[in-house]
């Protein structure tokens, strides 16, 4: 979970408005990565080569809510909150990363309209995407839409194939229908490591830990569940996390002041519980 150092050197925008010619050339990718799985880890590693071979700086722009909350009016649960997804960006070498507010306005803004604002700011290199990729009102903004609008505003759109496991795509809502029918392992496996939560510590009772989280977070079936627990200092600490209505509790106590952030790892479950899939906003 400590993403710090890595963190702190990824240059992190408030919107595109927000963006300015002194961050120099940039190169983009679109979307909500919201687990950082392994589809996305391909799509960032792309991102990277296409980026140096256009002498520009790798961008990611994504979103500060899942969009489903706008176009579905519910965001599913999450597979990494805001904090975590920004550490993980860093780490995969993300240079820039742009947050974007998706509300009302967002959803209907035309691509061209949005595209035009990013170029009209910076020393936009160009768009990577794959054939399925689209964004802007509708979804107008397809490869071959965004790349002829590029040969006016003068920059590139580089195509690559969509990443897949076992022939097929890999999907956040996959991901999280593994978790909440228990199937940690399928799970991991298009994660391309642990199923996690990242919450901030309660209280600090004596026995237990219990953790909240600021946003609806994925869960697996109520039960007991043997976990690792990330300190923000690093240190690992092996425990039992307990789930079920209540939220989300570690046995025995954690030792961490209340307001720190713990990284949980699930590793399997232990024994059932009342079940329940998803903890809400806290």
């Amino acid at each position: 979970m400590d993403g710090s150092g890595a963190r702190s050197s990824m240059v992190v925008v408030d919107g595109i408005d927000a963006l300015e010619p002194t961050m120099g050339r940039l190169f983009a990718v679109v979307g909500v990565f919201d687990g950082l799985h392994l589809g996305h880890g391909y799509l960032l590693g792309e991102l990277r080569r296409v980026a140096a071979e256009h002498h520009a700086r790798p961008t990611v722009i994504t979103f500060d809510h899942h969009p489903d909350e706008i176009l579905k009016g519910a965001a599913p649960p999450l597979l990494c909150d805001p904090e975590e997804r920004l550490e993980r960006l860093a780490t995969a070498g993300v240079e820039v990363t742009v947050i974007e507010t998706f509300d009302r306005a967002l959803r209907e803004t035309p691509y061209d309209a949005w595209v035009g604002r990013i170029a009209d700011r910076v020393d936009l290199a160009g768009f990577l995407m794959t054939p399925e990729s689209a964004f802007g009102y509708e979804r107008r903004g397809t490869p071959d839409t965004v790349a002829e609008l590029g040969r006016t505003l003068g920059y590139e759109v580089v195509v690559v194939p969509q990443f897949t496991l076992d022939g097929e795509p890999i999907k956040s809502s996959d991901i999280r229908a593994a978790i909440a029918a228990g199937d940690l392992a399928r799970a991991a496996r298009m994660l391309g490591r642990r199923v996690a939560v990242v919450g901030n510590v309660e209280r600090t009772p004596r026995d237990t830990t219990p953790l909240t989280f600021a946003m609806p977070v994925a869960l697996p079936p109520g039960g007991v569940y043997e976990a690792f627990v990330r300190t923000a200092g690093g240190s690992v600490r092996n425990r039992q996390a307990l789930i079920d209505e209540t939220g989300v509790r570690l046995e025995p106590a954690v030792p961490a002041t209340t307001g720190a952030r713990l990284a949980v790892e699930l590793v399997q479950i232990l024994r059932d519980r009342p079940s329940t899939a998803t903890i809400r906003r806290s």
